[in-house]
């Protein structure tokens, strides 16, 4: 395995692996640049959550959302396991990154006729060509690859392919059967990579892969702040009500503080050892992810909530904030901060916050700046706990 050679040597090199133990292995522009395109879809997904919960269709709209925010996520979490491992930057590997980031912004022109209609063409259309390109992609480093390593290239591209095929029927089945359709092909998906590295693993780089999945962590929760703050504005130059709305406002800022201080807060490349440790821990940020982003449709609901637009109960609008909150909390608990903990205290710490914040729903208009305190608190005493161990140890 070697690490791609500098792009000034020539504009096409072969597609070969990188090394697992290369130094100095950061994101690069095109990366970046690829997340940033995706925070258009992971807006549209967050704008039609907040409208189906204030009109009163929080199931349906949450079930939607699931299924739209899986299309946004898998595509980037198949983008960025195949960049981990193969990236070389050379021409062809931009142009066809650019053809994926056009499959993912007609992805995002369909999310709202996915909630508003159930009509998932354009999303169809927009994977159709994120995954040609993805597929194009393992052939080529199928082609500069021999024995098992060649035979797993080949595996991921015939997979991504059959996947894609069985993504049409969610457009061609009537509308009851969609659900079940998409279900059948979560579970196709989430199949693949298992299936396609049972006798060869694909050289991904731990510390890269945690950079990407923290940076994208990092979008989406920008992308909450950003809703967040368009809709208090909208809420105090419409209505005048900024006393009703600082409450929510503060909170919300602390809960997602909080949230980033708190996913941030231990080295968690240093748990990616194997492909069982990394694709739980990757399956599981579809959860973590989409939460935070939950966290953004949820203020915004109690905005619309305080001034009357949303005809919700206050309860009700804190719960949009608080189950999605807690969530998190216990995700990112359960996936990483765990392994870094040393003793009781520690481990009770997220969990008990969890449930402190689930349990501030009930405080009504206040309840999420309750939840704020509430994980302000959890990251204090983590904290004074972590010093406080710190200092033992040294003691000792």
């Amino acid at each position: 395995m070697t690490s791609p050679p500098p792009a000034s040597r020539t504009p096409l090199r072969p597609l070969v692996s990188r090394s697992r133990d290369e130094e100095h292995r950061a994101a690069t522009p095109l990366e970046l640049f690829f997340d940033l395109c995706f925070v258009v879809a992971v807006a549209q997904a967050g704008v039609q959550l907040v409208h189906a919960v204030a009109e009163g269709h929080a199931g349906d709209g949450i079930a939607r959302y699931a299924m739209v925010f899986f299309a946004i996520w898998w595509a980037w979490m198949n983008f960025t396991w195949f960049a981990s491992a193969y990236d070389n930057d050379d021409v062809l590997y931009r142009v066809v990154t650019l053809v994926q980031i056009a499959g993912v912004l007609l992805l995002a022109a369909g999310v709202s006729r996915a909630f508003e209609e159930n009509e998932f063409f354009l999303v169809w259309l927009g994977y159709v060509v994120m995954r040609l390109a993805l597929a194009s992609q393992w052939l080529r480093a199928a082609r500069n690859a021999s024995g098992a390593e060649r035979t797993m290239a080949l595996r991921y591209a015939a997979g991504v392919s059959l996947c894609q095929i069985g993504w049409t029927a969610l457009v061609l089945v009537p509308e009851p059967a969609r659900p079940w359709v998409f279900l059948v092909m979560v579970a196709a998906e989430l199949a693949v990579p298992p299936l396609a590295e049972r006798d060869f693993s694909s050289s991904w780089h731990a510390h890269h892969i945690a950079e990407r999945y923290g940076l994208f962590t990092i979008i989406v929760l920008g992308e909450t702040i950003a809703a967040a703050t368009v809709a208090v504005k909208t809420g105090i130059e419409e209505n005048d009500a900024l006393g009703d709305l600082l409450p929510i406002a503060a909170g919300g800022l602390l809960l997602i503080f909080a949230a980033w201080w708190i996913y941030f807060v231990v080295p968690v490349h240093r748990r990616l050892m194997s492909n069982r440790q990394a694709f739980l821990w990757g399956y599981g940020h579809y959860l973590i992810q989409a939460s935070a982003a939950a966290i953004g449709a949820g203020l915004e609901v109690a905005v619309e909530q305080t001034t009357g637009e949303a005809h919700l109960s206050a309860t009700s609008a804190a719960a949009a904030v608080t189950l999605p909150s807690a969530l998190f909390l216990l995700l990112v608990w359960a996936l990483h901060s765990r392994y870094f903990k040393a003793g009781i205290a520690q481990q009770l710490v997220l969990p008990c916050a969890a449930l402190g914040i689930l349990l501030c729903t009930f405080a009504g208009r206040w309840g999420i700046f309750s939840a704020g305190i509430v994980a302000a608190a959890a990251v204090a005493a983590g904290v004074t706990l972590t010093a406080r161990a710190e200092r033992g140890t040294q003691g000792g």
